[in-house]
């Protein structure tokens, strides 16, 4: 009997040690060689209070089939890989820069050998700062891919109010529904508008 247990634990083991095995690897994550999947990001500042000190922005993938992903030890969850890589805003006037992504950045494969992993881009965001405070204006997958423009809306003392020395390091979001604000406040806003267009080679 205590044999018959003892296999049955080993075989346990061996069949856990199978499905979690995989996960211990790094695997070798690509780049798309030939990406085609081109979208222009225009973002459009309205009503700041003044310039920004500097405006830089980064594009964020991750793989969107997390069955193609080994389960981690212990937890058992699975984590999907993410990347994310800066990209540029090119100024075009005092209010409006544009920039360039690619939805296909990432190469799909087995990376883990449990099928196929399909990468998808999570979202384009800005990070635009004054002083101590960085305003970060975020266009998610759903609406790059349906070429929307998405306005975050801010208060204008986020801007004004960003020199103080609790300010170091704040990251403001904003909000993308102008409703979100008492009336009273809303002729005290701006806005920072992402819009993408589909411009595919």
């Amino acid at each position: 009997m205590p044999t018959r247990l003892t296999s049955s634990l080993i075989l346990s083991l061996a069949l856990i040690t199978s499905a979690y095995g995989s996960s211990m690897k790094n695997p070798d994550i690509k780049q798309n060689p030939h990406p085609k999947m081109r979208y222009e990001i225009t973002m459009t500042i309205d009503g700041a209070p003044g310039p920004f000190d500097s405006i830089t922005a980064f594009v964020q993938y991750k793989v969107s089939n997390d069955r193609c992903v080994p389960l981690t030890p212990i937890s058992g969850a699975t984590l999907p890989p993410e990347r994310r890589f800066p990209i540029t805003f090119t100024r075009v006037s005092d209010t409006v820069y544009k920039s360039v992504i690619y939805a296909d950045m990432m190469e799909d494969e087995n990376y883990y050998g449990l099928g196929v992993c399909h990468w998808a881009v999570v979202a384009a965001s800005a990070d635009l700062k004054i002083n101590g405070t960085s305003l970060s204006p975020a266009i998610f997958h759903d609406d790059i891919v349906a070429q929307k423009s998405v306005a975050t809306y801010f208060v204008n003392s986020d801007y004004l109010e960003s020199s103080g020395a609790n300010d170091q390091g704040r990251v403001v979001s904003g909000n993308t529904n102008r409703a979100f604000y008492l009336p009273a406040s809303r002729t005290d806003l701006f806005s920072i508008a992402l819009a993408a267009k589909e411009d595919f080679q």
